[in-house]
């Protein structure tokens, strides 16, 4: 079975989780998608990639999150989720993936 690289999870928990929150009108359960697929891509990273790279990658997850509820004030919603989930894709391929 191939594995789904850890940067497509990544980016597939911050898009999934903000369109499921907007969709269901739920917060809680677009959190459930996003802390989901944080902790899946953080197992794969910290596998692939060390404790350090995980610890930091976790972090760019959790801070891309945040990060996209003001950017969303500046460009809309779905272009800051859109945004902050490739910065996270590119960085987790860069650290855990490409290798």
């Amino acid at each position: 079975m191939a594995r789904v690289p850890s940067s497509v999870v990544a980016a597939a928990g911050l898009v999934g989780g903000y369109a499921v929150a907007r969709w269901t009108r739920k917060r809680p359960l677009g959190g459930v998608v996003l802390g989901t697929a944080g902790l899946v891509a953080g197992r794969e990273w910290q596998r692939r990639a060390g404790t350090p790279a995980a610890a930091g990658l976790g972090a760019l997850y959790v801070a891309g999150f945040a990060g996209s509820h003001p950017l969303a004030k500046k460009v809309g919603a779905w272009p800051a989720v859109l945004g902050v989930a490739g910065v996270v894709a590119a960085a987790s391929w860069a650290v855990a993936d490409r290798g």
